[in-house]
């Protein structure tokens, strides 16, 4: 029987602590360490991409003249793998078996991305981290989950979010009356410029037929489960 395998997407914040000056939290490390040892204690193989939020965001330049869009994403680039880099220690430090795959080549710190060794890493068992989005500009962290999810037949792209268990109507954080919804179709999505990720993301899964599971980030252990978060349906 062929092993489930799921790409997860983190935020950048989902690596730091509740405090604005705290880049990384010990303590978000370790759920999400423990999480994953279950899931691959289910034999789940798993690809993960984390964003660089936490560490920097292309608009943290927009109000510096002669910085270009392009340049700020490129160093938000960079960001994402610092946080790749952090992550395969810890895993490495909790007795897991985990590689950096990045976009951009940069042999002293990580691999550059091959498609036949992620292969075989993932069917030995070793968490993947893709780093540095697709290698080029104006293409969100949302966009690199689905492009590698992709490439990888995944089974289902988990995004796993901070403060929220799936898709609501409106923000449940502000709207006391927003209610959760279990499975819309990826048309509905763009349709109604739900905010879940972004819409060329969300298109290029729905043309490839990927799912997307929108998650708790305490809830990424259960992440098969039918009751468990929302459904975005490629349809």
């Amino acid at each position: 029987m062929k092993n489930k395998r799921i790409l997860l997407k983190l935020s950048g914040e989902a690596l730091s602590g509740k405090a604005n000056d705290q880049k990384y939290s010990e303590e978000m490390f370790k759920n999400i360490a423990d999480q994953i040892k279950q899931l691959q204690a289910e034999k789940v193989e798993i690809g993960i991409v984390v964003g660089g939020g936490n560490l920097f965001r292309g608009r943290d330049l927009s109000g510096l003249p002669g910085v270009k869009r392009m340049t700020a994403d490129y160093i938000g680039m960079l960001g994402t793998v610092q946080n790749s880099l952090v992550l395969r220690d810890y895993f490495e430090s909790q007795g897991m078996e985990a590689r950096v795959s990045s976009a951009i080549g940069m042999r002293r710190v990580c691999s550059e991305m091959m498609q036949a060794e992620v292969e075989d890493h993932l069917k030995e068992g070793r968490i993947v981290i893709f780093a540095a989005g697709l290698g080029a500009a104006y293409f969100s962290t949302d966009s690199n989950a689905v492009q590698r999810s992709l490439e990888i037949g995944a089974d289902m792209l988990v995004m796993a979010k901070n403060g929220v268990d799936g898709i609501y109507t409106a923000d449940p954080k502000t709207d006391p009356n927003a209610k959760k919804i279990d499975r819309m179709k990826s048309i509905e999505v763009l349709e109604q410029n739900l905010k879940v990720a972004d819409a060329s993301a969300v298109a290029l899964a729905k043309e490839h037929k990927l799912m997307i599971k929108v998650i708790a980030m305490n809830a990424i252990f259960d992440a098969f489960n039918e009751k468990i978060g929302s459904v975005i349906l490629p349809e």
